[in-house]
């Protein structure tokens, strides 16, 4: 059988650090209300030569360099965003430019926090339909464009970043070989006022600015990350007991803590990362995994859940043996 493995991953972050006591000073918040409710400490902030495109090249960068390969080897890059840097042509295409890629396929694709799981499911379908040999997938966002700094319950919740994976098809003849074992995804329309952003090109014209529900969109996320979870692992032919780590999207250290309990998964099989980076979105489980495999906690062969939930409802998770 043909399966999608991760060869290498990679991450990029603003130069700029902005702890909670330098939001203090600029927002009505302290460094206690922030960690209390969130487990946020820090966030980076793209600065005015930052986009998301450029912080998804350099993440790219670092996966491909991870992977062993060249920019050329690559022929798919699919980009989840919700902050692209242009309403058209993709920021997908703008890195691909900037890696130097002559021609490949390369598009966006926008399902908010969800966008990196979405990434994932397409590239792995491309890959194991065999049209398709070395794909690049990456979450990248500034979040920070969208938000507006006066409202302290959501502009202290979010970051900017990027993170991407070098998927590569192998064959494997034995089921327990590495690769994308299981994926499943997930939409909900109707909940689009708990999560949304008040502008776009056909309405308003205007970007917008993120709007949020937080106490409804907590009680929605603990239920389906839990859900989507198992439903991916009984599809894998596994349960919670086979899994040495779950990455999940960074909104908020209460919902991994409650979506952990929910599912009997000890906290030390959770990697953290929402302390540093806070949310970054469709960047936050990509910055995440390459974080626990660059200090040594993912190793070859262990089980690794993915799982996210973003605006719209979207959500959705994979199962990888790494």
């Amino acid at each position: 059988m043909i399966r999608s493995v991760i060869t290498g991953t990679g991450s990029a972050l603003p130069a700029r650090r902005v702890s909670n006591a330098d939001l203090a000073e600029v927002v009505d918040t302290t460094d206690e209300w922030i960690v209390e409710r969130t487990g946020i400490r820090f966030r980076h902030i793209a600065g005015s030569d930052e986009t998301t495109a450029t912080l998804a090249r350099d993440a790219a960068s670092a996966a491909i360099a991870a992977a062993g390969v060249t920019a050329q080897d690559i022929d798919l890059i699919v980009l989840a965003t919700a902050t692209p840097d242009q309403t058209f042509p993709s920021s997908a295409t703008k890195v691909q430019a900037m890696l130097g890629i002559d021609d490949c396929v390369a598009f966006d694709v926008a399902a908010v926090c969800s966008g990196f799981l979405y990434a994932v499911q397409v590239a792995d379908s491309m890959i194991r339909a065999g049209a398709h040999r070395r794909a690049l997938v990456i979450g990248a966002e500034t979040f920070s464009r969208i938000l507006d700094w006066e409202d302290r319950t959501t502009c202290v919740l979010f970051g900017d970043g990027a993170g991407a994976m070098v998927l590569e098809a192998q064959e494997s003849a034995e089921a327990d070989g590495r690769g994308i074992l299981a994926t499943r995804l997930h939409a909900d329309g109707r909940h689009n006022e708990l999560l949304y952003v008040d502008g776009g090109p056909s309405t308003t014209g205007t970007v917008g600015k993120l709007r949020m529900k937080g106490r409804e969109v907590f009680r929605h996320a603990v239920v389906n990350l839990a859900a989507v979870m198992e439903e991916s692992l009984g599809v894998a032919g596994l349960t919670s007991a086979d899994v040495d780590w779950v990455v999940p999207h960074q909104a908020n250290a209460r919902i991994l803590d409650a979506t952990a309990r929910k599912l009997g998964l000890p906290a030390e099989k959770v990697v953290l990362t929402v302390d540093q980076h806070a949310n970054t979105s469709a960047a936050s489980v990509p910055l995440a995994l390459d974080t626990a495999v660059r200090d040594g906690r993912i190793q070859p062969g262990q089980i690794v859940v993915l799982e996210a939930m973003g605006g719209g409802f979207t959500w959705g998770a994979a199962i990888v043996r790494f």
